[in-house]
């Protein structure tokens, strides 16, 4: 699985994500991320943040795919829109999946 970028901050947020704040819940090793605002926030500290990969990975034998109505929940994500499968999220990148 991919390691996400160390420390980079999320700066001025002041929502306070939770299992009821709204947000989807993204299972993430040993945290649970929230996707907001198109971007993935954790919590650290007495603040947020982003937890995004820090480089390309890609899931080795993924025979599904992803789509409206595949039954894996859809997390919008920057430019693209990842799946929640296996604990972990996937993305569509040049005919494979990546794992984020």
């Amino acid at each position: 699985m991919s390691t996400p970028t160390l420390h980079q901050e999320h700066p001025t947020h002041e929502h306070t994500h939770g299992p009821d704040c709204g947000h989807t819940e993204v299972p993430h090793g040993d945290h649970v991320d929230y996707a907001h605002d198109g971007h993935l926030h954790r919590a650290h500290s007495d603040h947020w943040d982003e937890c995004e990969p820090g480089e390309h990975v890609a899931h080795g034998t993924h025979d599904h795919a992803h789509g409206d109505d595949c039954g894996h929940p859809s997390v919008p994500h920057g430019d693209h829109v990842d799946y929640l499968h296996d604990g972990h999220r996937h993305a569509e990148h040049e005919g494979h999946w990546d794992d984020h």
